[in-house]
C-alpha cells in the first residue's frame, strides 16, 4: 500500500479529505498536523499498517485499527467504493462507535522477532510439505532420476536443519525474556500444551495481553460456538468460518494428547460420549477447556495441579458468612 486517504472534520465543521504516502517521513509529517486529544481509525489492513501504528505510539496519538468487516456490516447499506469514500465511513465509523474503540499499540521487540521467525518457520514447513507431497508419485515412476532425487533429499535436509535452529532460537528469546519465560513455563504445565502450542499462543495473543481472556481466545482459534436460534427456530450453536485455523488445528492436537496423558479430558471425553456427542464436537470442547485452563494459570501465576480441587464458589459464600456471623 503505497498511500492511504485520510477524512477529517475541520474547526469549521466541513469535511476535508487528503492523501498521506505510506513511509516514514510523510507519516510523521501527517502526524505532526493532528491535533492533541484526536483520535485515528483505521482500517486493518495487516502489515501495511504496521508504520502507521508505530509512529502514533512513537508520537502520543491514539489510534484504533477496525476490520473491514466490521466496518462494512456497521453502516447499513451503502453503495459505491473508492478510497476517499472508504476514509469517509471509515470516520464515521469512529464518530458512531467510539465507546467500542480499542486503541492499538505495537508489539515490543521481542515478540516482534518472535512472529517474524516464526513466520519464517511456517514457510520453510509449507515448503518442505510441498518436496514431500510429491514424494509419493515420483517413487512410481519407472524411471527414477538419481539427480532429482539427491537435490530433493539435500534440500529436505536443509530445511530439516533451519527448522530446527529457527525453532531453538524462537525459544532462547523467551527463555531469556522474563515475562515470556514465566508464561511459557506456566502455560506447558498444563498436560496437553506443549512449545509448539504455548509459543504460538504468545505469538498470537501477545503474550496474553492482546487478547486478555479465554473467551476471546476461544472465539479467535474458532472453538467456541456461537448459539443459532431465531424464534421457535433452534439449531446447533456453530464456530465462527473468522478464525485462526492453524492455531485450531494445533489446539485439536493438544487436546488429543490431552485425552491420553490427562486423566481429567479422558474423563469428560468418555462422559461425553456416553452423552451421544460427536467426536469433533468433544473434541472442540476440551480445546476450550484447555484455554481456560491456560488463561487460568497465567492470570494466578500457579502451575496447574491435576489434584487442584475446585471448590463449589456457593460454599465458599457460606462459610464467610457463618465466619462473620461468628465474630
Amino acid at each position: 500500500m503505497e498511500k492511504f486517504d485520510v477524512s477529517y472534520i475541520d474547526q469549521e465543521g466541513n469535511e476535508k479529505k487528503r492523501q498521506v504516502k505510506n513511509k516514514l517521513n510523510d507519516i510523521a509529517k501527517f502526524l505532526i498536523t493532528v491535533s492533541d486529544g484526536a483520535v485515528l481509525c483505521a482500517e486493518n489492513t495487516g502489515v501495511y499498517g504496521d508504520l502507521l501504528v508505530f509512529l502514533c505510539n512513537q508520537m502520543n496519538v491514539n489510534i484504533a485499527m477496525i476490520p473491514g468487516y466490521t466496518i462494512k456490516h456497521s453502516l447499513g447499506l451503502v453503495k459505491g467504493k473508492s478510497d476517499p469514500i472508504d476514509a469517509g465511513r471509515i470516520r464515521e465509523y469512529g464518530e458512531r462507535f467510539y465507546d467500542k474503540l480499542t486503541f492499538k499499540e505495537y508489539h515490543s521487540e521481542v515478540i516482534i522477532e518472535l512472529k517474524a521467525l516464526h513466520t519464517l518457520r511456517q514457510q520453510l514447513v509449507k515448503a518442505r510439505k510441498l518436496l514431500r507431497t510429491g514424494e509419493h508419485s515420483r517413487n512410481k515412476l519407472p524411471i527414477q532420476s538419481i539427480s532429482v532425487n539427491y537435490h530433493i533429499n539435500q534440500t529436505l535436509n536443509h530445511l530439516d536443519r533451519e527448522i530446527e535452529s529457527i525453532e531453538k532460537e524462537m525459544l532462547t528469546i523467551i527463555l531469556s525474556n522474563e515475562d515470556l519465560y514465566e508464561s511459557f513455563e506456566l502455560a506447558t504445565s498444563v498436560k496437553g500444551v506443549g512449545p509448539v502450542i504455548t509459543i504460538e499462543l504468545i505469538i498470537k495473543t501477545g503474550n496474553f495481553m492482546d487478547i486478555d481472556t479465554a473467551r476471546k481466545a476461544a472465539s479467535y482459534a474458532g472453538v467456541c460456538p456461537f448459539p443459532n436460534e431465531s424464534g421457535k427456530m433452534v439449531k446447533k450453536g456453530k464456530t465462527s468460518p473468522f478464525a485462526d485455523k492453524h492455531l485450531k488445528s494445533l489446539l485439536h492436537m493438544g487436546a488429543k494428547s490431552a485425552v491420553k496423558h490427562n486423566k481429567e479430558y479422558r474423563l469428560y471425553y468418555q462422559k461425553k460420549q456416553l452423552e451421544g456427542k460427536e467426536h469433533y464436537l468433544i473434541m472442540n470442547n476440551i480445546s476450550n477447556k484447555m484455554l481456560r485452563t491456560i488463561y487460568s494459570v497465567i492470570k494466578n501465576k500457579a502451575p496447574y495441579s491435576q489434584d487442584y480441587i475446585c471448590l463449589d464458589p456457593r460454599e465458599l459464600k457460606n462459610n464467610n458468612s457463618s465466619a462473620k456471623k461468628v465474630a
